[in-house]
């Protein structure tokens, strides 16, 4: 199991400025530097964090694994073709959300993955992974396409208002994450996780590989710092 750290919002901190600073790539560096396997950016089309200059530096300063998460736009795949990261992460993006607000509808969407996005991709030498709800349908679809990964959305789950409905979004995990490993792809997982529901995901999901942690980290590095905060993120997983 690895932690990979997404450093969007230390550019979200630079861009409220426009000063230069903090340097994603500089945090990126500390979050290695300090046990994560690598780091994790989303490259939105409206640049509201990360810009085109940070993917190139990131590229030049990350050591471990470096996932891209992105929409499936042509513009994009070809910015991913250049850097080329070890893993792209291919998630819904709507120009009005806050954050990636839900998994992709593979019934929507496959036939234009099918036909466009993969033939693009494949022989790039990139690990190709799907952002998905824990669906077993779309889990099959994605299986169909030929996906390396599946990142599981855990927003429902870290966001659930009583433990009723945490027990059951576990439940739903749990068994996605033996699907999408009985069907030979690999099992990753992020959104809306923090030092609190993380231990919960872990006891009751198996087969987890990388676990993308951003808003909550960044967020307590502020009081912490960064090394303090992804040592203790690594202390619970290393458990």
């Amino acid at each position: 199991m690895q932690l990979l750290v997404n450093i969007d919002h230390v550019a979200t901190l630079r861009n409220a400025r426009g000063e230069g600073y903090p340097d994603p790539a500089d945090a990126a560096t500390v979050c290695e530097q300090a046990g994560a396997s690598g780091i994790v950016f989303h490259l939105r089309r409206d640049r509201r964090h990360i810009r085109d200059e940070d993917v190139y530096r990131l590229k030049k300063f990350v050591k471990g694994t470096l996932d891209f998460e992105m929409s499936a736009s042509d513009e994009m795949i070809e910015i991913c073709k250049d850097v080329e990261p070890h893993l792209c992460t291919l998630v819904p993006e709507g120009r009005e959300e806050l954050t990636t607000e839900g998994g992709l509808d593979m019934k929507v969407i496959f036939n234009d993955f099918k036909n466009r996005v993969f033939p693009a991709l494949h022989g790039s030498g990139i690990k190709i992974s799907l952002f998905l709800d824990p669906n077993p349908e779309d889990i099959e679809l994605a299986h169909n396409l030929g996906a390396d990964a599946i990142e599981l959305h855990t927003g429902t789950f870290a966001n659930a208002p009583d433990e009723d409905t945490q027990q059951k979004e576990l439940e739903r995990l749990s068994e996605a994450a033996e699907l999408i490993h009985n069907l030979g792809m690999i099992v990753n997982a992020g959104h809306g996780l923090n030092l609190q529901n993380l231990p919960i995901l872990i006891d009751h999901v198996n087969h987890l590989e990388d676990i993308s942690i951003g808003h909550a980290l960044i967020s307590k590095s502020v009081f912490w710092g960064l090394e303090r905060t992804v040592k203790e993120y690594l202390k619970i997983m290393n458990k």
